[in-house]
This record gives structure tokens, sequence and C-alpha cells, in this order.
């Protein structure tokens, strides 16, 4: 069982940092005072306000990035003790000293704990994720989606582009351009929308692209570390079959 801080005085940290993109990764370790109920966020705010390292030296405040606070924006993704997760849900009682805080290395590092997503903002650029309406207002409301269709589209929308499950993906890797979990998932969701369905064959091309759908390799990582729960491998079975049926509807003709 792991151990917990919950008797314990102070917390060790051990940061993966990096200065700049093109610099080289080191590790400093830091020491704070605990407080119940502490989560990793908080603890990075403590050092923030007081940049020492666990000997007493100073050094720079380390960079991470957050917003929400509250798992709702996928902002301050990181890998904490091995695991891609969001920082502020992340409670410091649950977690196995000393806790080990790395950037998600799927992505580019900018610095310490800050990445560029430009990949996985890409993906969703590449399969149109988004329902076009621009100059339909003075068609009035569109169709309505049928409650039961709307109830698994919501788990869907409920991404919030962390990007924890392409750092979880085996297949998403700067040796590929394999478009991640994330934008199939979302091709899903839109193309299931009543407006959105009329751009759906753009999108399923998308995906039958070099880097598309082909690229998944089931290992299901995926759906196993979505913070959401959103079935990420149901919606990447369904596209499968949905982009080879308009693979043979195109090769037919029809």
């Amino acid at each position: 069982m792991a151990e917990t801080t919950t008797a314990q005085k102070s917390v060790k940290f051990i940061i993966e940092r990096q200065d700049a993109p093109d610099k080289p990764s080191y590790t400093e370790e830091f020491e704070i005072p605990y407080r119940p109920n502490m989560n990793v966020i908080g603890a990075l705010m403590e050092i923030q306000r007081n940049p020492k390292k666990s000997d007493g030296s100073a050094t720079a405040p380390v960079c991470w990035e957050s917003n929400c606070l509250e798992e709702v924006c996928g902002a301050c993704s990181m890998v904490i003790n091995g695991k891609p997760r969001q920082a502020c849900s992340a409670l410091i009682d649950q977690l196995q000293q000393p806790i080990r805080l790395q950037p998600m290395r799927t992505f580019p590092v900018v610095r310490d704990l800050v990445i560029n997503r430009e990949r996985m903002f890409n993906a969703l650029k590449k399969v149109k994720a988004w329902i076009p309406i621009d100059g339909t207002y003075d068609l009035g409301p569109g169709p309505r989606m049928a409650e039961t269709k709307r109830q698994w589209a919501y788990e869907l929308s409920k991404c919030m582009t962390c990007g924890v499950c392409l750092e979880s993906c085996p297949n998403v890797n700067d040796r590929n351009s394999f478009i991640g979990p994330a934008a199939i998932s979302q091709v899903r969701l839109f193309n299931a929308h009543p407006t959105g369905e009329m751009n759906q064959e753009e999108r399923l091309d998308a995906l039958m692209t070099d880097g598309g759908i082909e690229g998944c390799g089931n290992s299901q990582n995926c759906v196993r570390s979505c913070p959401k729960g959103i079935p990420l491998t149901t919606s990447i079975a369904a596209i499968n079959k949905d982009t080879t049926k308009h693979m043979f509807k195109k090769w037919l003709g029809i």
C-alpha cells in the first residue's frame, strides 16, 4: 500500500525541470510544509512563493500551467509519480513520497512542466472538430437531437483537451503522425450532431489519411487514463466502422 503523507510534517518533491526547449532536463528536490487536503497545484504554489531547494539554496520558481483548478480546463496535465493526470485533482495525501513531477513528453517541453499542445490542436483542425453554422442563423433552429443519442454524445463532449490520453498512448510519439484518440472521439461527437453530420464525410476522409485511425494499436491506455472517463475506445471502434463503410461507398461510387 502506498505510504501517505497524513502523519508527516513535510512533503518532498522531485521535479524534472528544463530551462528552455533546447536545453537538457535536470531534477531538483524540494521540501515544503504539509497542510491537510493539499493538492499538487497548491504545493507548486508554495514552491513558487519560496523557491528554495531541499538543501536551502535558492532556485528559479518552477513553471507550470493551470486555470480552473477543478479538473475542467485540462491545463495542469503532468506526469505525477509516473502517471499522466491532472495536478489539481492529485491530492498529496493519496500520493507516495517523494512525489515526482515530470512534463508530458509526448509534447515538446517549453519550460519545466509547461508543454506545447500544438500537435493536439492541429489534430482537431485536421478533422474539423466543430460545427460550421456561419450564415445559417436566418434559417431558424436546427433539428433536435434524439435524447438517447444526446446522452452518449454528452459523455464525449466532456473532453477538455488535457492531452493525457495522447501521453498514455504508445502510438502517439515523435516517430509517427498518429492523430490520437481525442480527435477521433471528437469526430464521432460532431458526426452525431444533426447539423454537424452534414460534414461527416470530410471528417472521415481526414481520418483515412496518413496518421489517421489506422494508427491505433488498440492498447486501450487512453480509456484507462482519461480523467473524465470518456469511452474513447468505443468511439474508435465506431469510427473505424464508419470509415470502412465510407471507403467502400467511395470505391463503389455510391
